[in-house]
């Protein structure tokens, strides 16, 4: 199953996250199939390719709970209805 998760990365204290899809038997930070997002928490900045998140969707991915909440603060899911 192809799940969209966070990937951690950067500094202790200093965390990062990008948003990919990946296969759900992967461990954290392997290797992802796709690079999706961005997401800081540090700052709440956010940085999405919400067209192929919305293709990703479509095709079945399903999103973690912290990603679910992401994408719809940025209303990714009301693209892939009218979509």
């Amino acid at each position: 199953m192809i799940k969209i998760r966070l990937k951690r990365y950067g500094k202790k204290r200093e965390v990062s996250y990008r948003i990919v899809a990946m296969d759900s038997r992967v461990r954290r930070d392997g290797r992802p199939l796709e690079e999706l997002g961005f997401y800081n928490p540090r700052t709440d900045e956010t940085r999405l390719n919400v067209p192929a998140i919305v293709e990703r969707l479509k095709q079945g991915a399903q999103p973690t709970e912290t990603v679910r909440d992401i994408l719809t603060k940025a209303q990714v899911f009301e693209q892939l209805k009218t979509a």
